[in-house]
This record gives structure tokens, C-alpha cells and sequence, in this order.
């Protein structure tokens, strides 16, 4: 496997309130995304090292973007965020590897700096019981 740098993506979709896919690779600055799974402590008092079980999977990611108003962008990808409860198809791709999850984004905090940059960090998490894999 070749070692691969952030620079390249190939994909990041998110998908507007009306189901569409949308390119916003542009206005994305920063993303972190996690794929962590429960555990469980099943450590007797017979033992001096724990023992766990792996549990529920799950996903979370947040984007950092530009604000960008023009149509069919990050705004209108994210502006009905707070008044709608759709989950939405977000599609990461780079180094010929793709992982696409159900988001249900909780937040769409719009921050302006006191230099001017108007920005925001866009919190998701899993939304339909489907394990993240990568293909």
C-alpha cells in the first residue's frame, strides 16, 4: 500500500436537503472524521489485565469551510441544517479509496473573526445503523 498524503481528494459530496449531491471540496479548509467503536469491560476479578468486547460502531465528522454563497455550494448544502432532520449522504474519497456514510449534521455555526474570515465547523454523526467501511 503507498503512503498517502491529504493532499489529491478526489471526493468530498455532501448531499443537499433535496437528496443531490454536491462538490464542495472547494470550500472545505479542514476535516476530521472518526470511526470509533464501544467497548465493553468484561474483566473478571480472576485477572490482572483488562478484557473488553468490542461494541457499537459509529462515525462522526466535522468540517471546516468557507463560507460560499453561490448556488449549489456549501451554504445551500448546509442553510436548512437547523430546520430539517435529513440525513445526508457524505462520500470522502482520496488515494483511490472512498468511504460513504449517512450523516445527520446537528449544526451549521456560522462564525465571522474579528479579521473577517466568515467560516464554519460543521459537526455530523452516524445516522443509519450502517457499519463505516472503506472501499
Amino acid at each position: 500500500m503507498a503512503k498517502q498524503s491529504g493532499l489529491g481528494w478526489t471526493t468530498l459530496s455532501v448531499d443537499d436537503a433535496s437528496g443531490t449531491p454536491r462538490d464542495i471540496r472547494n470550500d472545505i479548509t479542514n476535516l476530521q472524521w472518526a470511526m470509533p467503536r464501544g467497548v465493553q469491560d468484561i474483566t473478571g476479578i480472576d485477572k490482572s489485565a483488562y478484557e473488553r468486547l468490542l461494541l457499537l460502531a459509529d462515525f462522526s465528522i466535522t468540517l471546516t469551510v468557507v463560507a460560499n454563497f453561490a448556488t449549489n455550494q456549501e451554504h445551500d448544502v448546509f442553510k436548512t441544517v437547523s430546520s430539517t432532520s435529513v440525513n445526508r449522504t457524505t462520500t470522502i474519497g482520496i488515494g483511490g479509496k472512498s468511504l460513504a456514510n449517512e450523516v445527520l449534521y446537528t449544526d451549521y455555526p456560522l462564525q465571522r473573526s474579528n479579521s473577517g474570515e466568515l467560516t464554519a465547523s460543521i459537526p455530523g454523526v452516524l445516522a443509519d445503523g450502517t457499519v463505516p467501511t472503506w472501499a
